[in-house]
């Protein structure tokens, strides 16, 4: 093949914990009777509350095929490549099992808010019943995803921020820019089994930035943001498929990505677009020339009528939910194809690749 397959999930293959049909007659065309897979195929989510080991397993249940932990990217995958922070304290917020999935990343001194809050119990006033020291300093913040409590999540990196990595201390000690950022998955809202899509990690960014600048009256900056729709996520979903390929021996390049349900259009530019960060050196240049959207109806976009597949002309939106950061190019969230759902994402990737299993 000289084509692979960047699939989403939310609204794609699972509606919440419930797969969506046509996923599993999707993949029974994509795997031979042994199970392997015809073209590689990476599963790109912007969840980030679990271990990708965990994920694929869910995956391999919900779908009938095994899939492993090297198709799965979470949102945080790419922080195994900002290694000049790993060694740094860092302190993450998000659910799930943090430390792990901190730890699995590369990251040696990992402190969650709630480690924070029980070394700090006066900053965290909002909740009388859980009022009642850590001293952290060359910190910095990476926030995986969206907290439980985010009232309490909001003030101690507001008090991290503050203070340069010194939580405790008067505000105004910091500096400016302030310690290091780093946030996965932007999305403002995502889709489970409500009728309505809920508040995403995107909105809880945007509570914090709000919140900062408030605060500040300066704009919270960000070292690097990763998940969908970001470039370096893209990048590396195409270094995942390329070691694919390489362990499948096939020696044909991949030409052509196909983003099922991943609504953003690109040309992949060689990785060392960002120099600096710490992960320009970590990728090969990209191999594949293009990055290819296909919007499937299943997810957060709704037709404008029950059962009709609209024109590409109908996509196009006035408000723009992507992050502050972003610019807001019609003819990138523009996708190239539109169709029912995933099923028929890949009977028209086949046709349009002239590729039959």
């Amino acid at each position: 093949p000289s084509f692979g397959f960047l699939f989403d999930i939310d609204g794609v293959l699972v509606r919440g914990r419930t797969p969506i049909p046509a996923a599993r007659a999707a993949f029974g065309k994509l795997v031979n009777p042994q199970g392997q897979f015809l073209v590689p195929v990476v599963f790109v989510t912007n969840a980030g509350n679990c271990l990708r080991q965990k994920k694929a397993e869910q995956l391999s249940h919900l779908l009938g095929v095994p899939i492993s932990q090297d198709q799965v990217m979470m949102s945080h995958s790419p922080l195994r490549m900002f290694k000049r922070y790993h060694k740094k304290c860092v302190l993450v917020s998000g659910q799930g099992p943090l430390l792990d999935i901190a730890r699995d990343l590369g990251f040696c001194q990992p402190i969650t808010i709630d480690t924070l809050r029980e070394k700090r119990p006066l900053l965290d006033a909002v909740d009388h019943d859980r009022r009642p020291n850590v001293l952290v300093s060359d910190i910095s913040v990476v926030l995986f995803g969206e907290p439980v409590r985010w009232e309490t999540s909001l003030q101690l990196i507001i008090d991290v921020l503050l203070t340069s990595g010194y939580p405790g201390n008067p505000y105004g000690q910091g500096s400016y820019p302030h310690i290091p950022v780093l946030a996965c998955n932007m999305d403002l809202m995502w889709v489970a089994e409500a009728q309505s899509p809920r508040f995403g990690h995107g909105t809880f960014m945007v509570c914090l930035e709000n919140i900062y600048k408030k605060i500040t009256g300066r704009d919270l900056k960000y070292e690097a943001l990763m998940g969908k729709p970001s470039r370096l996520t893209y990048q590396y979903a195409e270094h995942l498929i390329r070691a694919q390929a390489l362990q499948r021996s096939w020696e044909q390049p991949i030409q052509t990505l196909y983003a099922p349900g991943l609504g953003w259009d690109t040309e992949l530019a060689p990785a060392g677009t960002a120099p600096g960060l710490g992960w320009d050196t970590e990728l090969a240049p990209a191999a594949a020339a293009r990055c290819r959207s296909v919007l499937v109806c299943t997810g957060v976009y709704d037709p404008p009528s029950e059962g009709a597949v609209p024109s590409r002309d109908s996509v196009a939106e006035n408000v723009f939910h992507g992050h502050r950061d972003f610019s807001f190019d019609p003819a990138l969230v523009e996708p190239d194809h539109i169709v029912p759902d995933v099923d028929a994402a890949v009977d028209l990737v086949f046709q349009l690749e002239n590729f039959a299993p």
